[in-house]
């Protein structure tokens, strides 16, 4: 039996993903601790208008609002690493420790 491309009742496991690339030049390699660069960060503010996307809090002592950032991130990546098991002690080429060294956490 013959069925269109766009029929329900094609199967729906032959899907090909489409290429997902990111820009080399916003987002930072795992050996450089990972996240996204100042720049993919502005790029990213003007698609999204009203977006409070910041970067990385990577100095040794903040202060105010910069702190409390620090210590949010902390805790919901820490929150990341026990659900899906991962031990940077054993693992730490993960971007999830790459991002959580750059941070301080």
């Amino acid at each position: 039996m013959y069925t269109q491309p766009n029929s329900p009742f094609t199967k729906k496991g032959n899907k090909k993903k489409p290429d997902v690339k990111r820009n080399k030049k916003n987002f930072r390699s795992t050996e450089k601790g990972a996240g996204m660069t100042e720049k993919g960060v502005k790029e990213y503010r003007r698609k999204n208008p009203g977006s409070k996307l910041q970067t990385a809090v990577t100095e040794k002592n903040p202060k105010g609002k910069r702190k409390k950032r620090r210590k949010s991130y902390c805790a919901r990546s820490a929150g990341q690493m026990k659900m899906h098991n991962i031990n940077c002690s054993k693992t730490p080429k993960k971007r999830i420790c790459a991002a959580r060294r750059r941070w301080r956490c």
